[in-house]
């Protein structure tokens, strides 16, 4: 059965939180076609993933071979403890990649036109969660950067003060520059700009003024309270606004792990009914 992509696979919405930061709230708006784009997605096919939400193309894969269906599958399955072959991974890892996904797919559906890094394809992947790029209209440089950090986690308060705040904080510093400049470069290129121009736009990248940091969760409770308490601290980051420091929630039903598990499900379900490739 055909599936096409509805206008808003998420519904993505600006919300307050203080003082120090905006907010950003995420909630499933279509499941089904998300469960098939996030299939889509761990094989490795997030560009087209875009596609289709630009354009409300059908909600299938470009590329369809046993071989990619077979590991996409072993990536959307929590197994616990690990075998020999592997038929999946740890939970926090499974989860981690669909919600780095669902970030992505929500970057994309609330900032159409932008230069965005594409999620990683392994559940062990480490390194830059997301990076967004803004060009100027007329791509003469670079309007603005945000950094992403999500996170999937059972205790998004102190995963935010111990792990997202420190490697925000890195960035804001510019450590480890020669990875986000890199990763800045290629996404310049997809513009259609020439290798030298790239590199000199890419410079922008360490400039924290042009600088944004957006720190997303997945959370079973949203309110104004919640989301100010969750985020509290996030002025460690220095010598920028508030506009940008971004805290974006992801709401979930009461049981996150449980939701994870069916999505995931839903997610090979799809994989499985796929006959075979298109090319």
């Amino acid at each position: 059965m055909t599936v096409t992509a509805s206008a808003n696979v998420l519904s993505t919405e600006a919300v307050d939180i203080d003082s120090e930061c905006i907010g950003e709230r995420w909630k499933t708006a279509d499941e089904a076609t998300l469960a098939r784009l996030i299939a889509i997605m761990a094989m490795g096919q997030a560009s087209y993933a875009g596609h289709i939400l630009k354009t409300l193309a059908p909600a299938e894969p470009e590329i369809s071979t046993a071989q990619l269906r077979a590991e996409a599958k072993i990536k959307l399955t929590v197994e616990e403890p690990a075998k020999t072959p592997r038929g999946g991974y740890p939970l926090w890892q499974r989860d981690g990649l669909i919600f780095e996904a669902i970030s992505w797919l929500a970057a994309r559906q609330a900032y159409p036109g932008v230069l965005l890094k594409t999620p990683h394809v392994s559940a062990t992947s480490q390194g830059l969660d997301g990076l967004m790029i803004e060009l100027k209209t007329d791509k003469t440089g670079i309007l603005r950067t945000t950094i992403f950090e999500d996170k999937c986690t059972d205790n998004p308060r102190s995963t935010f003060l111990g792990r997202v705040l420190p490697e925000f904080k890195r960035r804001h510093s510019n450590e480890r520059s020669a990875e986000i400049i890199s990763t800045a470069i290629s996404l310049i290129m997809t513009a259609g700009v020439d290798e030298v121009t790239a590199t000199q736009f890419a410079s922008a990248i360490t400039d924290q003024t042009l600088r944004r940091y957006r720190a997303s969760f997945a959370v079973t409770v949203d309110s104004q309270d919640e989301r100010t308490k969750l985020f509290a601290d996030y002025n460690r980051i220095d010598n920028i606004n508030a506009d940008q420091r971004i805290g974006a929630s992801f709401i979930v039903p009461p049981k996150m792990r449980d939701w994870f598990e069916k999505l995931a499900k839903q997610a090979v379900g799809y994989l499985n009914s796929l006959d075979g490739g298109r090319k």
